[in-house]
This record gives structure tokens, C-alpha cells and sequence, in this order.
């Protein structure tokens, strides 16, 4: 399994329905490929209540080590990414909902007042839910009650996720509003790397070079470089090779292309370089891989 993103890493699975904008899961970490989900955004707000074992969550340029009890809140439009902890399963609870059914209707009182303000505000990308914080064990608790609401699934459920949800948000802009005086200058960064990030996965395919992204946006190789690793915590190099090879592994189990057809495909110059590559990356060689999940 793994998220479905289109071009522009937008996941492409609706959360809740129109009349209802909530989806609320059980996750767990071993369901996806590698123990990972891929980088991907969407315009809801996401609540993670981590259940049992570790997991290494990234908002944007930021990363957190959540551990079972603890949690994270992640801002509508934030790119995100999830991966194992020593190789262990990580259970976890997701809730993710649009903004408007906390206001109800555009330019609304509530909209104006108190959530454009912490949605449109780059500097809260995200927040390490943590229990021996008062207000954050709150929301922890916020994100149990929906959890149990959802399983029994009572007359009211809907009132009753939107109390909750009313609440977790009524602490976040008591105890969680930024200060905004930074914010051209983080908006400015992440719309630097949605370029980024966006010019690598249409080109990944292609003989890209670090002139060719630095070019894009109109910057030096080296000021290109630095500004990737401070946000990504990963070389531009090393997330080229890791993007390859995330698009090489359906190629792999779901088509009949030979090794050396893949490896033109995801932009690798040779079939050794992949396989070596794909070894360092996955344990395995692409043959290995296609034996073990082989579908066709």
C-alpha cells in the first residue's frame, strides 16, 4: 500500500465526504512499502495519536520523533512524510478534517477570527503533542474521544466529533497561535521548496542535474544545496536516488519491463547503478523485490 499523489505530492484520497469533511483511522506503519509514506499535502488539518511503538514524522523542514501517548498536529497544506523507527511497527490514529467545519461558511466570524489566522500562518507547520503539557494532553485526549466515538458510532456522532474537534481548536488558538513576524520570509522558503521538490518529481525520469534544479529557481548550486538540506534533512542528491527508486518499485511488481528498462524509466544511466542503488536503499536487488511482490 501507499498514498496516491498526483504530480504536485496532493494526496489524492478524500477525507470525509462533503457534508462531512472528517476522516478519522487506524494506521499502522508496516502497511505501507518500506515502512513509509511517501512525501504528500493536503488542505486538511491533520490530529496523529501515536498508540503503540515509534514513529519519525517530518512536517516541511521539521522532524519529530512520536512515541506511543505522544502526538502531532500538522497545518493544512504542509508537505509530510512518516517512517519506521529501528524497523519496528508504529500503530497510530489519523484525523484528519477540512477547516470549514469548525467556521461553517467563507468569511464567517469564526473563519476571520480564529482559523484563517493559525491556517494561513506558515510559522505553525506543525506541533509535537506532547502528555506533560496541560493543554497538549487536551488534544491528546481529543484525539481518543473521536477514536472511540467513531468505533461506537452513537446517534449524535457527528455533533459529537464536531464538539471535540471545536475544543481541540479552541486550544490551539489559546496556546498555539505564532508570531507572524517571520512569516513572508517562511512562506517565501516553502514555496521555495514546493518548487523544488515539484521540478525534481516532474524531471526525476530525465538526466537531471543540480544545474538544471538550481536554474529552475534562479539560484546558485550551492545556495540550492544548503537550502535543500536545512529543510529536507537530506542531501538533493539522496532524495533524487530515494524518489527513483520509490517510482521504480510499482514498475517492479505490477509490470514486465526488464531491470534495464526500469532503470532507463526512473532516470538511473545503467541497470548496475540501479540495482546498487536499490540495494543500498531497500535491502534488496530489483530482482529480489519483484520475486517477493510480484502481482502479475
Amino acid at each position: 500500500m501507499q498514498i496516491q499523489i498526483n504530480q504536485d505530492k496532493k494526496e489524492l484520497k478524500s477525507h470525509g465526504c462533503y457534508e462531512f469533511p472528517v476522516l478519522v483511522s487506524h494506521e499502522n506503519l508496516f502497511s505501507y512499502e518500506r515502512g513509509s509514506f511517501f512525501w504528500h499535502w493536503h488542505p486538511e488539518i491533520e490530529l496523529t495519536l501515536v498508540l503503540e511503538g515509534d514513529i519519525i514524522y517530518q512536517v516541511e523542514s521539521q522532524t519529530f520523533h512520536l512515541k506511543a501517548g505522544e502526538g502531532l498536529f500538522c497545518n493544512a497544506n504542509m508537505l509530510h512524510t512518516g517512517h519506521l523507527f529501528n524497523q519496528k511497527d508504529c500503530l497510530y490514529i489519523s484525523t484528519t478534517f477540512d477547516p470549514r467545519i469548525i467556521y461553517g461558511f467563507e468569511t464567517s466570524m469564526v473563519q476571520t477570527k480564529f482559523v484563517t489566522p493559525l491556517t494561513l500562518n506558515s510559522t505553525l507547520s506543525s506541533i509535537h503533542l506532547k502528555p506533560e503539557i496541560f493543554w497538549q494532553k487536551e488534544m491528546l485526549d481529543g484525539c481518543r474521544k473521536i477514536w472511540s466515538l467513531t468505533g461506537t458510532k452513537p446517534d449524535t456522532y457527528e455533533l459529537d466529533i464536531l464538539a471535540v474537534l471545536m475544543h481541540i481548536w479552541s486550544l490551539l488558538y489559546n496556546h498555539a497561535r505564532p508570531d507572524t513576524k517571520d512569516q513572508p520570509s517562511v512562506r517565501r522558503d516553502r514555496d521555495r521548496l514546493h518548487q523544488i521538490l515539484a521540478y525534481i518529481h516532474d524531471h526525476y525520469s530525465e538526466k537531471l542535474t543540480l544545474d538544471d534544479i538550481a536554474g529552475h529557481i534562479n539560484i546558485c548550486k550551492s545556495e540550492c544545496c544548503r537550502f535543500f538540506k536545512k529543510h529536507m534533512n537530506i542531501s538533493i542528491f539522496d532524495y533524487l536516488m530515494h524518489y527513483r527508486i520509490e517510482k521504480s518499485l510499482p514498475l517492479l511488481q505490477n509490470t514486465s519491463e526488464s531491470i534495464t528498462d526500469i532503470a532507463s524509466m526512473t532516470g538511473f544511466s545503467n541497470s548496475c547503478y540501479f540495482s546498487k542503488i536499490f540495494k543500498e536503499d531497500i535491502g534488496c536487488t530489483p530482482r529480489e523485490y519483484r520475486a517477493k511482490t510480484r502481482t502479475l
